[in-house]
């Protein structure tokens, strides 16, 4: 099982990482809270690593921190919920606000992350409630090597073209959402350019 990778960060995709370790390429998924704490193409990378084997494929996930790993290891432990969409809740909430809303049964908070349903929420709440380290002991382990993003309308146009969004189409929804929330951060940016597509 590989648990650790450190390398090279060859290709850089929101979600997907390609890693040069000593000339082997390992193909890493890993949520946007991750993703953007990365440097660009070519920099170094340590990665903590989730080795997922199926019967038909063997699949990586990567994250920044412990925090990340371990919320990550909580959620794919929940019937009905996959790797995937563990990784969709971690790109969609940071994880001090997810611990935080899974303590307080915030259903509505976990149903605004994009890709997670009513009852997926209600699921999460239930199995994890009671399983999570506390949030001050895990603010107090959270890596604080998150590097300074790019600005958030790169970031947020970047997440949506990863989403299968045209390019024109996505420029559009991002510069709607800055002008209804010019200070949103890249979580509500995001979701608010995700409304406005929807429109």
């Amino acid at each position: 099982m590989i648990a650790y990778l450190r390398g090279r960060i060859l290709e850089k995709h929101p979600n997907r990482l390609v890693v040069d370790v000593n000339g082997v390429g390992y193909d890493v998924f890993v949520p946007l809270s991750t993703f953007y704490g990365l440097g660009d193409a070519g920099s170094e990378i340590v990665l903590r690593i989730h080795t997922h084997v199926r019967e038909d494929a063997l699949a990586l996930y990567g994250f920044a921190t412990a925090l990340e790993q371990d919320l990550f290891e909580r959620l794919i432990s929940i019937s009905g919920i996959g790797p995937k969409l563990a990784l969709a809740v971690l790109s969609g909430i940071e994880p001090l606000e997810l611990m935080r809303a899974i303590e307080r049964g915030d259903v509505a908070r976990l149903t605004n992350i994009p890709g997670v349903g009513k009852k997926t929420s209600e699921r999460i709440v239930l199995e994890l409630k009671d399983r999570l380290p506390r949030v001050q002991a895990a603010a107090a382990a959270a890596d604080a090597t998150v590097a300074e993003p790019s600005t958030v309308r790169d970031d947020v146009l970047s997440a949506l073209v990863n989403l299968g969004y045209h390019r024109p189409l996505a420029e559009k929804a991002v510069a709607s959402a800055i002008k209804v929330m010019p200070d949103g951060g890249f979580e509500r940016t995001l979701k608010q350019a995700l409304r406005e597509l929807a429109k």
